[in-house]
């Protein structure tokens, strides 16, 4: 007896189509899963036997071989579980034969219950795709899987429940679809810092165009501090990008019932001890890495010259191109990687260069090297390099508050609002990602403005990438004043934002 049952799979962040094919022979009693399977597939043998028989059911005691198709593709997870339950019991006959437009997905437990899996939302988002009317997901994954806007869908707790659903003996209730709750009080907020207003509009004018920064400062002058409230002004996500990023953080499996959806964008704070693969991603079945994990969102790279180097120097790629590729023996994965990237350092080893308090003991070969750990192209990937000198006691003693996050936020949403009008037929969404073709049309200087950015030029030694950032910035600066034209001031302010000499541009 032969039966198939459908089924959902992952590769990368992208779902795809998975056919359970059992066949049940006589002979011998064996029980064989092909099609590529790993080990937590391969294990599945002995989980379905034990919750088919917890939960009632005759598992039969013939010859049985699971295909899962197609048969090319690496299988790895233990969502696999239920559709080859449902496979077998269906080929012996103690179940009715599930319908060709439903899928399954789930890992049994020994006593038949359904345990959450990750990934559910791209396997809901493919079953759309292949047009299937009715997916069935552990009770946990049912909110996530509503996301998808597509297939119904019918969460299931226990093996018994689905049977009986099967079988015509009761009836599953569909599952209602999530609706997100009103955006979150923000609890870090920039009028909380004092002083700094130099690097706030620093931080602002990155907001608006999504730029990348770099903040150099001693010990204690609030680098982290505002780093971390850096979201507390950035635009809320759409839903499309709501989704693109919960799907990465489905595969992750950081999604669940109470929570089965990225509503604010992400801010990542990895380590300087982060490996190469953490990072960027991989392993034996490829997973996101931080920097995939901080797409649409914040990636905050604190102690920028303690990180590895070559680590450091694996961002130039995604940093251009927004996604990231890890390529393996068996496959090849792309993921989405559009972030800010946000930097902090020490001037030096000890952190007190420059400072009028002259407790810097460092050589000027020293501070040389330490600033050397960060390569020139990674440099030139960072839009806005800002000093954050030392706050001084005045503004600590005045304890005067500050401006909330809120009033910068409405600045910058209006700014990424005319971005949005501007770039609606070139579907770009913010000037960090505009192409040569973008720049033509909307970076356009007058004489003032040329002549100002050709002594620029020539006086720092920029680079044909550095030329193209800083007329980036510029043009998010004039979109906060509220100017169609990159006027004169617009462009001195994007090369102050250059002009730190770091000794290795």
């Amino acid at each position: 007896m032969i039966c198939s049952v459908r089924s959902l799979g992952i590769s990368g962040i992208r779902g795809s189509s998975v056919i359970a094919e059992c066949y049940i022979s006589n002979g011998l009693p064996g029980f064989d899963i092909v099609g590529l399977p790993d080990v937590a597939v391969k294990e599945a043998r002995e989980r379905v036997r034990a919750a088919a028989k917890n939960s009632g059911l005759s598992f039969p005691t013939s010859r049985i071989t699971v295909n899962l198709a197609p048969a090319n593709l690496k299988k790895a997870g233990t969502h696999y579980d239920l559709p080859i339950l449902l496979s077998i019991m269906a080929a012996s006959g103690s179940v009715r034969r599930p319908k060709s437009t439903s899928a399954f997905v789930g890992e049994v437990s020994l006593d038949g219950q359904l345990r959450p899996v990750p990934g559910v939302l791209p396997m809901a988002l493919a079953a759309k795709k292949e047009g299937i009317e009715a997916l069935f997901v552990p009770a946990e994954n049912a909110a996530e899987a509503t996301l998808a806007r597509g297939p119904a869908v019918y969460g299931i707790r226990h093996v018994k429940d689905l049977v009986a659903a099967l079988n015509g003996e009761i009836q599953l209730t569909e599952e209602k679809p999530w609706i997100p709750e009103a955006a979150e009080s923000v609890e870090l907020d920039f009028k909380d810092v004092l002083g700094q207003e130099n690097v706030k509009r620093a931080l602002e004018v990155a907001a608006a165009g999504s730029h990348n920064v770099l903040l150099i400062g001693p010990p204690g002058s609030g680098k982290s501090m505002l780093s971390k409230r850096l979201p507390s002004i950035l635009p809320q996500m759409s839903w499309e990008e709501s989704l693109e990023v919960s799907q990465i953080y489905s595969v992750m499996g950081l999604l669940n019932a109470k929570k089965p959806m990225m509503t604010a964008r992400p801010f990542r704070s990895p380590h300087h001890t982060i490996s190469n693969a953490g990072l960027s991603g991989g392993g034996t079945n490829p997973k996101p890495g931080e920097i995939s994990m901080a797409h649409k969102g914040v990636l905050f790279l604190d102690e920028l010259p303690e990180f590895r180097k070559d680590t450091l120097d694996m961002m130039r790629q995604p940093l251009e191109d927004g996604q990231l590729t890890i390529s393996r023996v068996s496959a090849s994965v792309t993921y989405p990687a559009e972030f800010m990237l946000v930097c902090a350092m020490n001037p030096c080893k000890c952190g007190w260069y420059g400072d009028p308090s002259g407790r810097c003991k460092c050589s000027e070969q020293a501070v040389q090297n330490y600033r050397g750990r960060i390569s020139g192209p990674l440099l030139d990937r960072i839009d806005i390099v800002v000093e954050v000198p030392a706050v001084h006691f005045e503004e600590l003693r005045l304890r005067a508050e500050a401006e909330p996050s809120r009033e910068i936020k409405k600045r910058v949403d209006a700014a990424r609002q005319r971005q949005h009008s501007r770039f609606q037929n070139d579907g770009n969404m913010c000037n960090a990602r505009m192409g040569p073709d973008e720049m033509r049309k909307f970076c356009n200087l007058d004489e003032e403005s040329s002549a100002l950015m050709k002594q620029a030029f020539d006086a720092m030694g920029l680079t044909a990438r550095s030329y193209d950032r800083i007329l980036k910035v510029a043009r998010t600066i004039a979109d906060l004043d509220g100017s169609e034209e990159i006027r004169p001031q617009h462009i001195a302010e994007a090369i102050q934002y250059r002009a730190v000499n770091l000794g290795n541009q």
